[in-house]
């Protein structure tokens, strides 16, 4: 089968055009400031790279004409004609309590994605917007839907409630969420292939750090608690979001110092986290060169902060679990940096964890078995790939 994945935002399409035989990327690319001046395309194959292309793209609809077209071109394009589409698969943002699998999308899917819109303003409109291009151009080609709250679904109440009156929870679905759902739940399946061993037999803690951050335990398979919240603002602290906080702080700014709501959002999600703590950047690779090279106390400061976090929440969901056999670290921050795992990893030897330092210096592409000498738990770097796990995930719902 052939799956073009798409991930579409408020002014983006994200694609990926995949062959499922072999696992291939036969070509890639984004369209960008979609209703913009002057919006910008990117397309890729292997043979071919058209890079930011300016031009006048009005909508979604048009996005999705000009990705179909770039696929079919006789010149650079990867097929011949549409028929060659067997699918869509859509990476889809919320859908409450609805599903906790992906789905083929039809009317319902798309009333409750609208029902769920107050959840994820910024996300949903966008999903939805991408759903009914696709539908408009390619009427007859089956649609699917990986939605990034579905893996964690599995949850019981006593992890995803807030000590909230309980009202709040079944008359508004104030409720932990969780994101990033299918990155936790690819790298874990890969993780366990790569060992060899049942995914429903393992206790699995998966990192996915990037400029958006979160922890996953994932027992016998499943989700059974995630650190993002109702948004995800909750849990670990991120490029530019603040994490875990005092809710009485947001008051407190809004009472004593003056801020507007919109003002307080701001800092809490554009302005801090690592961004805010190391009067710096958000970006790790930068903060890295200033920890090495620089020494520089307040990327250190922040950097420690930073693991230490994610220590915590290893050792709180080691707990919840009853133990822990595999630790994964993936994203772009989690794959790539070393020191970080390191940290991460340091005096946990309690715990039976132990880094292979050497092994962890390594920058070598593909999953990297960390897991040193002596330790009770594996450790792994596992590189994550949502859009391929949207599209196996369409593959499996088309052949059911």
């Amino acid at each position: 089968m052939d799956i073009l994945v798409l991930n579409c935002g408020s002014s983006s399409i994200k694609f990926q055009f995949i062959q499922m035989e072999t696992q291939t990327v036969l070509a890639d690319g984004i369209v960008e400031c979609i209703g913009e001046d002057i919006s910008l395309f990117t397309y890729k194959s292997e043979v071919y790279t058209k890079k930011k292309r300016e031009m006048v793209i009005e909508d979604h609809e048009k996005g999705m004409q000009l990705i179909l077209e770039s696929l079919i071109d006789p010149m650079h394009g990867v097929i011949k004609n549409f028929d060659e589409i067997d699918a869509v698969g859509h990476r889809l943002v919320h859908a409450g309590e609805h599903y906790s699998n992906s789905v083929i999308i039809n009317n319902e899917v798309i009333r409750v994605m609208k029902e769920c819109i107050s959840l994820a303003p910024l996300h949903n409109p966008a999903n939805i917007m991408g759903v009914e291009a696709v539908k408009k151009i390619l009427p007859n080609i089956p649609q699917c839907g990986t939605f990034d709250t579905a893996f964690h679904q599995t949850m019981p109440s006593r992890a995803y409630l807030y000590a909230l009156p309980l009202d709040y929870y079944t008359e508004k679905k104030i409720r932990r969420y969780g994101f990033h759902g299918t990155s936790h739940k690819y790298v874990s399946r890969k993780a366990a292939e790569y060992l060899g061993m049942d995914i429903h037999n393992l206790k699995i803690i998966t990192c996915h750090l990037g400029n958006g951050a979160s922890i996953t335990a994932i027992k016998n398979g499943e989700s059974v608690d995630t650190s993002m919240g109702f948004t995800p603002l909750e849990g670990l602290m991120m490029g530019t979001r603040c994490g875990d906080l005092d809710p009485a702080i947001p008051i407190y700014m809004q009472q004593n110092l003056g801020m507007s709501v919109d003002e307080v959002n701001t800092v809490l999600n554009k302005k801090s986290g690592m961004l805010g703590l190391s009067h710096l950047s958000n970006d790790m690779r930068q903060i890295e060169e200033e920890i090495l090279e620089r020494k520089n106390p307040l990327a250190i400061q922040a950097f420690e902060t930073y693991a230490y976090r994610i220590k915590k929440y290893i050792g709180s969901y080691s707990a919840a679990m009853n133990g822990v056999d595999v630790i994964v670290f993936t994203g772009g921050v989690g794959e790539n940096m070393a020191i970080l795992r390191e940290l991460v990893c340091d005096d946990l030897d309690w715990m039976g964890i132990i880094l292979d330092k050497k092994e962890n210096d390594q920058f070598a592409p593909g999953i990297l078995n960390l897991t040193g000498e002596g330790s009770k738990v594996k450790i792994l770097k596992v590189p994550t790939n949502e859009e391929l796990m949207i599209a196996i995930d369409t593959v499996e719902l088309l052949n059911s």
